[in-house]
């Protein structure tokens, strides 16, 4: 059973979140900026999780998978 190296696959999904999170920003800035923290909040993680769980992790274990795995 292969281990799975925890520092690998951070760097791998904080290399995929970084310009996700920049996107919605640039993308949904001007709506963002007019709303409360609170719900700026709730707006970015209710696109980002989702696009985590059911896009990224699939393809990062799918294309890494071998390298995360010691």
């Amino acid at each position: 059973m292969k281990t799975i190296s925890k520092v690998k696959l951070a760097l791998l999904i904080w290399c995929v979140m970084y310009p996700t999170v920049t996107l919605i920003f640039f993308v949904l800035g001007d709506f963002l900026q007019s709303i409360h923290p609170l719900l700026r909040t709730m707006v970015v993680t209710l696109i980002l999780v989702p696009l985590m769980v059911f896009v990224y992790l699939p393809n990062i274990n799918k294309h890494f998978g071998n390298w995360i795995a010691k």
